[in-house]
C-alpha cells in the first residue's frame, strides 16, 4: 500500500523532489491534476491515488480501481509541441510503464496500439491522456496511468475476469513504490526538454513493444470507415499504419481503438 511518504521516495528518484501528492481516495486522478493544471500547477506535478471512484479508460470508459489493489498515477506536462503530436504522448507513457512493469515487478508487457498494456490478450493496465489545446498548440496534458497489481480473478467485475490480468495473476511481484518511480524515470526520459525529441524516441521504442505490428486489425479512420487489414508500422505522429494485402494500400488510423484479428 502506497503513503505519501513512499510516493516522495519514488518521486525523489526519478529527480521530481516535491512535486508529487498522494490521496487515500479521489474520484479521478486526471480530474484532480487537469483542475490543478487550469490553476497554475507546475509541469510535472504528480498525483497517486489509493483509491479512484471515478477512474475512466479511453473512449468514457470505466476503470476499476479498487482500494489498495492497483497503481493509478497522473503526471501534469506543458509540452512545447502541436495538438497533431497528442497521440505520441501516449505511446511514451505506454512503452515507459511497460518497460517499468517488467523491471519493478518482473511482468512482461506488451502494448497493444496505442494505449495498452497488454500480457498475452490479457489487459494489465493502460494510458490516458487529456490536455487543453490553444491555437492548435497543446496548453498542458495529463498523463493518467493505471496497472492492475494485486486483484485475483474474482476482484475483476464477471464481464472482465477473461480478459483482465494483474501483477499478480501473471505471477510477478507487486510493487507499487519501485513501479511508480520506475515509470517516473522512464516517462522523464522519454519525454526530453519540454517533450523536444520525442517524436525520434517514440519511433526508436514504441515499435519493439508493439504487439499491434504484423497482425491483422481492423479500425476506423476519423472519418468513419472501416479500416481492415495488415498492421505494418507506426507513423510521425504515433498513428497506426495499416496496409490492405489486397491493395496494397496503406491507410492511417489516428485515434479510437482497434481490434486484434489473430
Amino acid at each position: 500500500m502506497l503513503t505519501q511518504e513512499l510516493v516522495n521516495g519514488a518521486a525523489a528518484a526519478a529527480g521530481l523532489p516535491r512535486l508529487a501528492r498522494f490521496v487515500e481516495v479521489t474520484g479521478s486522478t486526471n480530474s484532480d491534476l487537469i483542475e490543478a493544471g487550469q490553476a497554475g500547477a507546475p509541469e510535472w506535478s504528480v498525483l497517486v491515488a489509493g483509491e479512484q471512484r471515478a477512474g475512466r479508460g479511453r473512449l468514457g470508459r470505466g476503470w476499476s480501481s479498487p482500494g489498495g489493489q492497483s497503481l493509478s498515477v497522473s503526471v501534469l506536462l506543458r509540452p512545447a509541441l502541436p495538438a497533431s503530436e497528442t497521440t505520441l504522448l501516449s505511446l511514451a507513457a505506454a512503452v515507459s510503464l511497460a518497460t517499468a512493469c517488467e523491471r519493478a515487478c518482473g511482468v512482461g508487457v506488451r502494448c497493444k496500439w496505442p494505449n495498452d498494456l497488454m500480457v498475452g490478450d490479457r489487459k494489465l493496465g493502460g494510458i490516458l491522456v487529456e490536455g487543453t489545446v490553444r491555437d492548435e498548440r497543446v496548453s498542458h496534458v495529463v498523463v493518467g496511468a493505471g496497472v492492475n497489481l494485486t486483484q485475483s480473478p474474482e476482484d475483476f467485475p464477471r464481464a472482465l475476469r477473461e480478459s483482465a490480468a494483474s501483477v499478480v495473476t501473471e505471477g510477478g511481484r507487486p510493487n507499487p513504490q519501485a513501479l511508480l518511480g520506475d515509470y517516473l524515470r522512464c516517462l522523464r526520459a522519454m519525454y526530453g526538454e519540454g517533450g523536444a525529441g520525442l517524436r525520434d524516441r517514440v519511433s526508436a521504442a514504441y515499435p519493439e513493444r508493439c504487439d499491434t505490428l504484423g497482425r491483422a486489425v481492423r479500425g476506423r479512420t476519423r472519418s468513419g470507415a472501416t479500416v481492415v487489414g495488415i498492421a505494418t508500422g507506426i507513423g510521425e505522429l504515433g498513428e497506426l499504419l495499416v496496409r490492405d494485402p489486397a491493395t496494397g494500400a496503406t491507410t492511417s488510423i489516428t485515434f479510437g481503438e482497434v481490434d486484434h484479428l489473430r
